[in-house]
């Protein structure tokens, strides 16, 4: 979400382990264009990083023979071969040139220069990142140091990368942050080229898989957490539409917006042992462009059993701040965003359980082109963070202002969004309006996982004192 100075040191602690950015981005289709180039040859790729040949840590294994796999002491002393050395030169200048191309993609906004090193899922996934990150408030990136772990063979066309990566991303405030973080690479032949399949982070917070030990270069493995049953997710029927991978609500566009108004009880999630976070809120503009002021309450989950509960503003690209608005599990929120002049707008707070109120005027220039009401998963690390399980979340006296008339949800023309993780899983449903126009709720699917699959290259690294962010991707 932001930096947040007063923090709980546990919880700071924990969330530093997922890392954050900004909260909401507005984000354009995902329609990338431009041609892949050819891919290099495994030789080629390898001699265009002789750096990569230099690392003493990476390895090759192969998946042996029935008649190696007999013999224990072949098995444990296999002898790396000269073509396997070569494979293993060629899959480290595949993922060091994945690396470069994002940091290109992102600084030229061509998503196009990705295409020759990831699969095309992949590739649907880097640009999606890349998307977050630029409507997130972040203004470079770039890959300080990469360090090599082992590299195995799991077939001829199929091989695991460990990587230790550091990332600096330098902010459009000015700040800037390095982390480093252990990847996980899948990557496959295609038409005998490797490209990457998947990227995984496993060290991230909510993020290993359980029981996974989480092996350094330099110190023994650390037990993961305890098996969980994750129940089979519910999938998305083909052709549905209406779907983001971090929003589930309503969203009004085809007129002339200036004002959003909601209330909400502030939801108390099931702590799972993971980090996990979840954003209610209302704004202005975002849905079909790049601008976006909102306002609304969270709670986050350190994964220890800690949760912690705030109230935020944000006006895009600039990164959320907490206001001095007190919430809790239980209480009832309304929210309002109205603008008093061109490019002056007031917003305010009021907790209708304890009788709080608060309300500042922020400076903002906005297209005026939607009004929301949103149930959001934030996102953080290059990734939309794992959604928690606050059950079913009830939105009421929702209007806005349309052309200049004041108008509910229904009136505006709002339409409802599904959230649905990268792979189609759906992770939280909108209902039906309420018969005068103005609530709906929204439920969290309790067949989805609750860490949905986080994809991306290497995290971004935490803000001071951390907490995840919302960058948010396109609505249909």
């Amino acid at each position: 979400m932001r930096a947040r100075l007063a923090y709980a040191l546990a919880l700071v602690l924990a969330l530093a382990l997922a890392g954050c950015s900004v909260k909401s981005g507005a984000l354009g289709p995902l329609a990338p264009d431009g041609q892949a180039s050819s891919p290099p040859s495994a030789a080629a790729a390898a001699e265009s990083t002789p750096s990569a040949l230099a690392s003493p840590t990476s390895t090759v294994t192969a998946t042996p023979s029935p008649a190696a796999a007999a013999s224990p002491t072949a098995a444990a002393s296999r002898t790396m071969t000269s073509s396997s050395d070569a494979t293993s030169a060629a899959i480290q200048a595949v993922i060091q040139r994945a690396n470069d191309e994002q940091q290109q993609a992102f600084a030229q906004q061509n998503p196009s220069i990705m295409r020759d090193t990831a699969t095309s899922d992949y590739y649907d996934q880097l640009v999606q990142i890349n998307q977050h990150l630029a409507s997130g408030g972040v203004a470079s990136i770039e890959l300080v140091k990469i360090e090599w772990g082992p590299i195995t063979l799991d077939s001829p066309s199929t091989a695991h990368a460990t990587t230790y990566e550091t990332w600096q991303t330098t902010y459009t405030d000015g700040s800037v942050d390095r982390s480093r973080e252990r990847n996980v690479y899948t990557l496959v032949q295609e038409q005998g080229a490797w490209k990457i399949q998947s990227d995984d982070h496993p060290d991230a917070a909510g993020d290993q898989a359980p029981g996974v030990a989480t092996p350094t270069p330099s110190g023994p493995a650390t037990p993961g957490p305890s098996p969980s049953v994750v129940p089979p997710p519910i999938r998305v029927l083909p052709g549905q539409r209406d779907v983001s991978n971090n929003w589930s609500g309503y969203a009004a566009t085809g007129g002339t917006f200036t004002g959003v108004t909601g209330t909400w009880t502030v939801p108390e999630p099931e702590t799972s042992g993971v980090m996990a976070s979840s954003a209610t809120w209302v704004g202005i503009g975002g849905a079909n462009s790049r601008d976006l002021i909102q306002a609304g309450t969270e709670e986050t989950s350190d994964g220890s059993g800690l949760v912690h509960y705030d109230a935020w503003i944000e006006t895009l690209p600039q990164p959320s701040h907490p206001v001095q608005f007190t919430v809790r599990p239980g209480d009832s929120v309304t929210v309002s965003i109205a603008q008093r002049a061109a490019g002056e707008w007031q917003i305010s707070f009021r907790n209708n359980t304890t009788g709080q109120s608060y309300q500042t005027t922020v400076q903002y220039t906005s297209s005026l082109s939607s009004a929301e009401w949103i149930q959001e998963a934030p996102s953080g690390r290059r990734q939309v963070l794992p959604l928690d399980s606050f059950g079913t979340i009830k939105f009421s006296g929702g209007s806005a202002f349309k052309d200049g008339k004041s108008v509910t949800i229904s009136e505006a023309g709002a339409k409802p969004i599904t959230m649905v993780d990268v792979q189609g899983n759906v992770l939280a449903t909108p209902s039906a309006l309420t018969a005068d126009g103005s609530g709906f709720s929204v439920t969290r699917s309790d067949q989805a996982p609750v860490a949905q699959p986080r994809p991306g290259r290497n995290g971004l690294p935490s803000r001071s004192g951390g907490s995840p962010s919302r960058a948010r991707d396109a609505v249909p």
